[in-house]
């Protein structure tokens, strides 16, 4: 799926969590629960999504859902 889009939606909270994570979050543009980004599916998003995938909800964007 590589060159695609993914939504991603912060489903857990960062609190009590390790500074990297919640760095990590932001990096990833959440900040907020329920909050959702459409963010490109590259490598690098695809390993800071494997380090906060506890805290995260990912969905692939189809054609119709990006414009």
């Amino acid at each position: 799926m590589s060159g695609g889009k993914l939504k991603i939606t912060q489903i857990g909270s960062p609190i009590g969590r390790p500074a990297d994570q919640r760095a990590t979050l932001v990096c990833l543009g959440l900040n907020k629960l329920h909050r959702s980004r459409v963010v490109d599916d590259t490598p690098a998003n695809r390993g800071r999504i494997e380090k906060v995938k506890h805290l995260l909800r990912v969905e692939p964007v189809g054609a119709e859902e990006r414009g």
